[in-house]
Formats: structure tokens, sequence, C-alpha cells
């Protein structure tokens, strides 16, 4: 009998071994799950042989987002590891990504786009703008409402249906020097401290200064500005920083009218350009010369958009236009020059059977000034061809962009060698080239070369022309374009990347003069440009 419940109580004692046995390991078992999934609620600290188990837990009155990963230690080479370490680098990358967030508002964004501007005397600029009425003597041209509107001149009063909203003024093309010195004046990147400059613009009226002394005046007078204006920057410490090399100027005339060269009092022009320390600057003007320091930018066109809308409302309009033209010309015949082409072109415009479009600038029969006037003719035509007059370029040029009016050049000095900031390198995308090198080559029929154009080749033609819009016109000083780049802030591109690379020529070592104001009589040649067409 004893026997039998000694051995029931043995069994009893295996059974309550086994349920101990089962209960100490399902408590391990719950002290891992909870170790590895524990998060913020709580941290588990364990030895080499887990054999101690610490729970800190947090008081309910904690504030939880307080926790962090960093309050983990666990055990090495085990997989709670590879977990909170991973954990721990994930939230560290997040935390450098958000800092670096916060830090990217504080960045210099007008970092290698500062410009400086020297403060001239009002002899350089405001008294020429003052003193209007005698900046065309010897004419009876009265520049003065002209420079109104920051020199974008009269509103335009009466559209006619032809032009768009009210971003069309009557802009005289020769006031370049105004328009781009108000558009500097809003320029986002300006700096009064010299010393952080990238670039220095000196803003010289020289345009208008030549204009005043152009007709009954000598040389002496003629170059007075100019030689007062370059000892006064030669004596500024900006000036010794790259002895000029970082400074420009902008000019409302064609380069070649600052290139007088020689002091013969009939010769035309001052002598600006070729003065020592002018040599060291550049310059840019609506036509460059042959020589590396002078740089073509647009012409300033009637158009002058205040906000984006107004830029693709007017691109819409001209891709839907109608154009009954198979081609236009807007200019006067040139016979003083012997090697015009401007007579056949009018010859056969006039033959050409209401193919061709012409308005006839010559002696006021038309006001070729009105862009109304101007814009009607090109917006009708597919083509408008585009001769040399008094020199290689034209306003109509870019007249003929505004209106979606393919561009035919008969020689590269008159687009191609010019705006190479502004216009497609290849000229192929955007223009018709038909080289006439002399007036004797003319062997050419308009109407049927340009017949001769594929449907297809014309469209891409036109859209790309279309495209480069924005790109010609100078948006209006008051307001900022928000998402397109205008001639005025593409120029300040093209300068700045000119600038930046003298300075890395003196960086490495090398002498910045070497090539920087030499001519080059190779760039208006035509063999750079093929046979064209």
């Amino acid at each position: 009998m004893e026997k039998t419940i000694a051995a029931k109580c043995c069994n009893n004692q295996r059974w309550f071994v086994l349920l101990v046995f089962l209960v100490f390991c399902f408590e391990l078992l719950c002290f891992d799950y909870s170790a590895i999934t524990g998060g913020n609620n709580g941290v588990a600290i364990l030895d080499n042989n887990h054999a101690n188990a610490i729970s800190t837990q947090n008081s309910l009155s904690h504030d939880f987002t307080e926790s962090s990963n960093d309050s983990i230690s666990p055990l090495p080479n085990s997989p709670l590891v590879d977990v909170v370490v991973n954990k721990t680098d994930e939230a560290n990358k997040k935390a450098d990504r958000e800092e670096e967030l916060k830090v990217e508002p504080d960045l210099d964004s007008c970092l290698g786009r500062y410009i400086y501007v020297h403060d001239l005397s009002s002899r350089f600029n405001k008294d020429l703008v003052n003193n209007c009425r005698l900046l065309t003597r010897g004419t009876d041209k009265n520049m003065c409402p002209y420079l109104e509107n920051l020199g974008f001149g009269p509103q335009i009063e009466n559209p006619q249906n032809v032009l768009l909203n009210n971003s069309w003024f009557l802009t005289n093309q020769f006031l370049l020097e105004v328009i781009f010195h108000n558009k500097m004046k809003n320029y986002e990147c300006l700096t009064n401290d010299s010393s952080k400059a990238s670039a220095v613009f000196v803003p010289f009226y020289a345009g208008l200064d030549m204009s005043m002394y152009l007709w009954e005046f000598n040389i002496s007078v003629r170059d007075s500005a100019s030689l007062s204006l370059v000892k006064w920057l030669a004596e500024k410490p900006e000036w010794k920083r790259m002895w000029g090399r970082d400074h420009f100027l902008v000019a409302g005339r064609i380069a070649w009218d600052f290139r007088r060269q020689t002091d013969n009092e009939s010769d035309w022009g001052s002598k600006l350009r070729f003065l020592p320390e002018s040599k060291n600057m550049s310059m840019l003007s609506i036509e460059s010369s042959s020589w590396n320091n002078d740089y073509a930018i647009p012409y300033p066109t009637c158009f002058h958009p205040s906000k984006d809308s107004e830029v693709f409302q007017w691109q819409d309009r001209m891709r839907r236009q109608k154009r009954r033209y198979l081609f236009s010309f807007a200019g006067a015949p040139r016979p003083e020059y012997q090697n015009s082409i401007r007579g056949k072109i009018i010859d056969q415009c006039l033959a050409s059977e209401n193919q061709c479009n012409l308005l006839d600038c010559n002696y006021g029969a038309t006001n070729c000034d009105n862009p109304v006037n101007v814009m009607r003719a090109f917006q009708s035509s597919i083509f408008c061809l585009q001769p040399p007059g008094d020199s290689y370029t034209r306003r109509s040029i870019f007249d003929s962009i505004l209106a979606g009016c393919i561009p035919v050049f008969f020689h590269p000095g008159t687009a191609y060698a010019q705006y190479t900031w502004h216009l497609p390198k290849n000229y192929t995308k955007y223009s018709v080239y038909i080289p006439v090198k002399d007036l004797s080559e003319w062997k050419i029929n308009l109407n049927e070369t340009l017949l001769g154009i594929s449907e297809d080749r014309i469209l891409a033609l036109r859209e790309e022309v279309i495209r480069l819009i924005p790109r010609v016109v100078y948006s209006d000083p008051r307001s900022r374009l928000e998402t397109l780049e205008d001639a005025f802030d593409l120029a300040v591109k093209g300068i700045l990347e000119r600038i930046e690379s003298v300075r890395n020529m003196i960086r490495e070592g090398k002498d910045p003069s070497i090539g920087f104001a030499d001519g080059d009589d190779y760039k208006y040649t035509f063999s750079p440009y093929g046979n064209g067409i």
C-alpha cells in the first residue's frame, strides 16, 4: 500500500516538475518576444547568457516621443543587433535628410551670379536721358517719348486686333542700354559688396552719348565722355582685381560705331572700344564687331510681357495664325550700297503674283516703326526675308520671330555669327539660309526656292521659331517672369560664363589677355556655314 502511495507521489512530483518547466519556458518565450518588439515602451538589458532580464517600463505619464533607439543596448552578434542597428541607421539618415532640407534654403543661390553696379556720375547716363531733345541733333526725330516706361516708349493704344493684351509698346530699337540698365536695377543678385561680385556692370549710355555729339562735333567732343569714363574706372579698386576683365557695359548701337580707327574729323563714331582700358572690358550691343570682346544681344522689340501667361498666350496665337503669303519683306532698297541685294528682293516680291507681301518702308510710305503694321505683315507670311541693311543685322529678325515667321538669311553676319547666347547654334532648326556673297552671284528665284521646302520642314521650323520667342524679348522690369528666361537673363548668364572662363585662366596661371580682345577676321565669312537651304 505504501509503495502504491509512494509511486503516486513520485508521479505527481514528475508532473509538477514538468508543469513548472513548461511555465518557465513560456515565460522565457514571452520575454524574448517582448525584448524584440518592445519599441518605445521599454528597454531590455541582456547579458551574454540571457541570465537576467530587467524591464525598465516607462511610466504612463512619460512623453513617449522622447524615447529613442539610442537607449537600446543589444547583444553583440545577436539578430537583435542587426534589427536595432538598421533601425538606428535609417533614423539617423532620415534625420540627416531633414537637416539638409532645413539648411538648403540658407544656401546662397546667388553664388557665382552676383553683379556689382558702378555708381557713375549722372553725366554718363541720367543727364543724357534728361536732355533727350538733344540726342538726335541734326535730325527731326524727338527721342523723348521713347524714353517713357523705363525705355519701352508709349504703350500701343490701338492694337487693331493684331497685338494682344497691354504688353506692346512703341519701342525705339536703339534704347537697349536704357532698357538693360532698368532691368539690371531689379536683378535678383545685385550686391553692394564688390568683393562678392562675379561681374561688374558699367551703366554708361554710350549710344546715347554718341548720338548727342555724332553730327557737327569734332572728335575731341565725341570722345570726351569715353576718355573720362575709363580714367575713372581705372582708379577704382574694383578695376585692379582683374584689370577690368570682369567689367562689362551695354550699348544700344552697333559695336562698329565705337571703333573709329583714325582721328580724322570726317570719320564716323567714337573710339571708345580702342581705348586701352576699354579693351579689357566686354561690351554687349545690338550687333557685335569682329573683335572677341564684343557680343551681340537681341534688339529691343515692342513686346514686353509682364508674366509668363502673356508669352504663352502669344505663342499659342502664332501657332494658330493663318498665313496666306509664302514670304514677306519689310524694308527699303539700299541703292547707295553697291552689293545690296534688297533691290533684287523687292523686284522678285513685286513679280511673285500674290505670293509675297511687301511692306514698303521707303520714305515713309508705311510706318514701319509701328509694330501693328509690321506684325500684321509678318503674321500673314510663312517666311520673312532678312537681307543685310545699313549693317549686317536688323531688328526685323526679332520681329519675324515674334510673329512665328521663319527668317530667311542671306549672310551669316546677320544672325548666325551674332546672337550665339540667344539663338540655336544649329541654324537649320529655325531658319533658311540662302548665301549670297555678291550681287553678281544672284541667280535665285525666291518663289521657286521657298516653294520647294517641304510642309513637314516648315512646321518644324515654325515651331522652333515660336519656341524662341521668350528668348528674344525683354520682359517688363516692373515684374518678373517665373518659368521663362528672357533676353536679359540669357545675356547676363552669357557674360557671367565669359568672365568665369577668364577667371579660370588666371587660376591656371595663364595670361588672360591672350585672345581676350583679338580681332577675328574669319567671324563673318561664308565658309563655316555651308551652302544653305
